[in-house]
């Protein structure tokens, strides 16, 4: 798409995108601060796919500990 063409919210989400890649390590931070009165799409997308793969296994393994010695 061209830059002259696009919306917006298409120009936010570009620029957004830029400053996750520029600043990884302060948008984890970021994403936790914003998951307090943000959405789980900001903190997913601040934690990027390894953040998110290793939240999930840490859920997972909870639910599964919580299940084998707390019923």
């Amino acid at each position: 798409m061209n830059r002259n063409n696009e919306s917006p919210e298409d120009r936010r989400e570009r620029m957004r995108q830029e400053e996750i890649k520029r600043n990884r390590a302060s948008n984890i931070g970021d994403g936790f601060d914003r998951a307090q009165s943000g959405s789980l799409v900001d903190l997913v997308g601040s934690l990027g796919w390894k953040g998110t793969g290793i939240l999930l296994v840490v859920i997972i393994v909870v639910f599964i500990i919580y299940a084998l010695f707390f019923r």
